[in-house]
């Protein structure tokens, strides 16, 4: 039985979409030449990831003459998000509580990036308490 198709980014996924994200619509040719350095991929590879990110709907074509023009069509904060909630579920049964307390254990935290999860979670509280979430003492 072959493994289950995945509409997880691979590595290789990852950086020919981030360079469509970056550039906009481009030919085969254009994303093997805007590959990073040191991560340079044949032209037949770029051709074949391409194929495989349109199979799972993260990017279209079109024709012009012989190239086919390739764009995203998935926003890079939509597949981020996609991303996270696929570890949020795969290694934390999805408990935003363990995510977040497996990040703030591992000690590679900074102080002002601690800060600014701080205001996140203060923003993202409710504003006013609800009559149901009120205890009343007898």
């Amino acid at each position: 039985m072959p493994p289950k198709k995945s509409n997880t980014l691979t590595e290789a996924e990852l950086r020919l979409m981030k360079i469509l994200w970056r550039r906009g619509e481009s030919a085969v040719t254009d994303l093997v030449a805007a590959m990073p350095q040191g991560q340079a991929l044949a032209y037949n590879s770029v051709l074949t990831t391409v194929r495989i990110l349109e199979q799972k709907g993260y990017v279209e074509h079109r024709q012009e003459g012989r190239a086919f023009i390739y764009w995203a069509v998935v926003r890079e904060q939509d597949a981020s998000r996609s991303e996270v909630r696929h570890v949020l579920n795969r290694f934390f049964g999805n408990s935003s509580e363990q995510l977040l307390l497996s990040l703030l254990g591992d000690g590679d935290i900074s102080q002002k990036e601690l800060e600014r999860l701080k205001r996140a979670i203060r923003e993202a509280a409710p504003d006013a308490v609800t009559a149901s979430d009120q205890v009343k003492e007898v």
